[in-house]
């Protein structure tokens, strides 16, 4: 247990007596049933065995906080990350401002803020390892850095930035409640360390002796209808009708009387000149998911078209299955969906803990896309295996193969897909993601099969003409539907009142020369498709302008789609949470000097080195334990 001072000051102890039944949203504040068995269960803190004597320790609690005391002096950020450890590039609680009007009557409002311990955590529904457990006790949600393989889902759903990634370990840790306090009656770390005393903590829905307020929003805090977050506000003071961020996001908020509450708007920072950007662009840190999902893409697609064509009545597509293209098809399938998944799994911070992904499959669609996506390639390699040999036998188990890998495939991207539909990344959470998906692949998966084809077969044969013509239709009808998406989402986003709107904003001026080019590129592509479609008009230099089109199509499309996306966070203040000093820090070669706070993403180096030892030491035994586990339950 904590050990507790003699001198304690009392401002440092838990205080609730009475508490009410439900909170604001319905939900039981009492989390457990007098006779429940998990009240005598013991969080085991450091190995202590012992249950902690508060009486409300089964209630929800929740950190309060008091807008008009905070003084923005950042105590709670160091008796936070003193107290538990935190590595100087990340912040489990951290301080931020919106500021408005100008001099005299400037107004600034500081906003601290860690996990809210939601009611609905999406953290614990997306996580595939099942690292997020939310605990009776407190109501705390907690996560386990051993579990974690460092995918990072947890930290694109959570809508305030809670979960913190650390790029050198390659795991996720975050705000734990102080729990081991808690179970001595003492408040958290960063409520004892407030100067301010803007910072309270509480069984929820209580309001603080000397308060007369508890409101759930006030100007820069995320909507409350994602996940029900336990945090409680008191802002007593009038603020201006618009206030904005100071750091680096395109954003400000706008008050609405008609429902009393700030709304996001869009926030004119940089302009409206285009410009290029290419190399932060095209070298992101989610470069990984852009291979992935297109390679993942394309070879589903061919692979839907090899198997389903003939069956669905595309004629042309039988002659895939004669000797000469089968083969090199098969071949092109296998190495280019090795490369998706192998760089997917090297983008996680502990790539030797891939298997863990199958951990959360009743909840989190990323487990399933997992499981889809590596029950596909199981799928093709057994069909790989067996499709080529003359035998009635063999065929029968390569179209069992085939069988799997097709339902599989399908099921994988419709999880691929449901993953990005994330409340907390507007610019995501729209179906245009779905029908750029499904565009990917099927002009993609057709142009490999173009390529295999243009490369194995006869050009001056009709039947490969009359091929080759239906992949191009194949083609101009997925370009079609991505540019159609493309069309409505730009619509939407530019109209919305949310972070999509500033995505939007940042695509037109940050990206926009590679925006238009990639719309260009786009409308040559499906023109040049219909072309060859519509009149049997092909050649080697055709389908090679073509392809190259297509590819930078995807590429830009793709890299835009990972770039642009603003989450809904909270407005951040220095290093750390503003991206604008992060860019700068990079630039200038301040990220070298950790006193700033930022460290490079170097856990690819780190990762390769730990995932070398890891074998050699204990990660087959792990992983056979893993095994055991599951098959056990």
């Amino acid at each position: 247990m904590f050990e507790v001072r003699n001198d304690e000051p009392q401002y440092a102890l838990l205080s609730d007596k009475e508490t009410q039944v439900r909170n604001r949203y319905g939900q039981n504040i009492e989390l457990t049933d007098a006779d429940s068995e998990l009240r005598h269960k013991s969080l085991n803190i450091n190995g202590d065995a012992d249950i902690g004597e508060n009486p409300n320790r089964y209630k929800q609690h929740g950190f309060y906080f008091n807008a008009d005391n905070c003084i923005g002096c950042h105590a709670c950020e160091s008796a936070c990350s003193e107290k538990n450890d935190v590595p100087i590039h990340l912040a489990y609680r951290s301080v931020g401002f919106v500021e408005g009007g100008t001099f005299p009557d400037y107004q600034r409002l500081n906003i601290s803020m860690a996990c809210n311990h939601c009611d609905d955590p999406v953290c614990l529904t997306g996580c595939p390892t099942r690292a997020y457990t939310k605990f009776a006790e407190y109501g705390a949600v907690l996560q386990d850095p051993d579990i974690c393989f460092g995918c990072g889902y947890c930290t694109w759903v959570c809508p305030y930035n809670a979960p913190q990634l650390d790029p050198v370990k390659g795991e996720v840790s975050k705000c734990n409640m102080c729990v081991d306090r808690l179970e001595v009656n003492l408040k958290p770390a960063c409520v004892a360390a407030c100067l301010g005393n803007a910072l309270d903590f509480g069984v929820i829905e209580n309001i603080p002796e000397n308060r007369v307020q508890a409101k759930a929003e006030i100007p820069g805090f995320p909507t409350t209808d994602i996940t029900h977050p336990n945090v409680r506000f008191q802002q007593t003071r009038s603020t201006h009708r618009e206030m904005t961020r100071t750091d680096s996001m395109p954003l400000k908020y706008h008050r609405d009387d008609n429902e009393g509450k700030f709304k996001p708007v869009v926030d004119e920072k940089m302009g409206r000149e285009k410009h290029w950007n290419l190399r932060k662009l095209l070298t992101s840190h989610e470069s990984a998911h852009v291979i992935f999902t297109l390679f993942t893409q394309a070879t589903v697609g061919a692979f839907l078209m090899l198997i389903a064509g003939p069956l669905v009545g595309i004629a042309p597509l039988a002659a895939l299955h004669s000797s000469a293209v089968l083969l090199p098809l098969i071949i092109a399938m296998v190495i280019i969906s090795t490369i998706g998944l192998f760089k997917l799994n090297m983008h996680l911070g502990k790539p030797h803990r891939f298997y863990r992904g199958f951990n959360n499959l009743r909840l989190s669609p990323v487990s399933r896309e997992i499981a889809g996506v590596s029950l596909f390639y199981t799928g093709l390699l057994g069909y790989a295996a067996f499709a080529l040999f003359d035998n009635p036998i063999m065929q029968f188990i390569a179209d069992g193969f085939a069988f799997i890998g097709v339902l599989s495939g399908a099921i994988g991207l419709f999880y691929m897909y449901k993953l990005y539909r994330i409340p907390a990344r507007p610019f995501w959470n729209h179906w245009q993601t779905g029908s750029a998906f499904l565009g990917s692949m099927l002009s993609f998966g057709s142009l490999m099969i173009a390529a295999v084809g243009v490369c194995a077969l006869p050009l001056a044969e009709l039947a490969t003409q009359v091929l080759l013509q239906t992949l191009a239709a194949i083609m101009a009808v997925g370009l079609a539907l991505e540019g159609l998406g493309h069309i409505v989402h730009a619509r939407d986003m530019q109209a919305g009142a949310n972070e999509g709107a500033a995505s939007y904003y940042r695509q037109v001026t940050q990206y926009g020369k590679p925006y238009l080019l990639r719309n260009v590129l786009l409308g040559f592509s499906m023109l040049m498709a219909t072309l060859i479609a519509v009149s049997g008009l092909s050649s080697l230099v055709l389908g090679l302008i073509l392809a190259v089109s297509m590819l930078a199509t995807g590429a830009l499309g793709r890299s835009l789609f990972f770039v642009l996306v603003i989450p809904t966070t909270m407005p951040g203040a220095f290093f750390w949470k503003n991206g604008g000093f992060v860019d700068h820090a990079r630039e200038t070669g301040l990220a070298d000097a950790p006193q700033h706070g930022v460290a490079y993403e170097r856990h690819h180096a780190f990762k390769v080195n730990e995932l070398i030892q890891t074998f050699k030491e204990n990660s087959l035994k792990d992983m056979m334990t893993h095994v055991k586990w599951i098959f056990g339950k």
